[in-house]
């Protein structure tokens, strides 16, 4: 019985690997410092950015590298 669960568990990791692995890409940047440290280009909006700076300083910029995938 130990093999069995072993073995599936062999063939669900190994088919989880074959998977290709997408990093995610979003429009919109914030930077948290303004020495240009800490960066997070995970907002689809710029309002959303904006939200995330409120209070806490920093500024939103345009992702230079963002590129729109295919649509599905």
């Amino acid at each position: 019985m130990r093999v069995l669960i072993l073995v599936g568990a062999f063939i669900v990791g190994a088919a989880a690997m074959s998977l290709p692995a997408y990093a995610q890409n979003y429009p919109w940047c914030a930077h948290y410092d303004a020495d240009g440290g800490e960066i997070n280009c995970g907002f689809s909006t710029f309002e959303q950015c904006l939200q995330d700076v409120r209070g806490i300083g920093g500024f939103c910029m345009r992702n230079n590298t963002y590129q729109p995938g295919p649509y599905r």
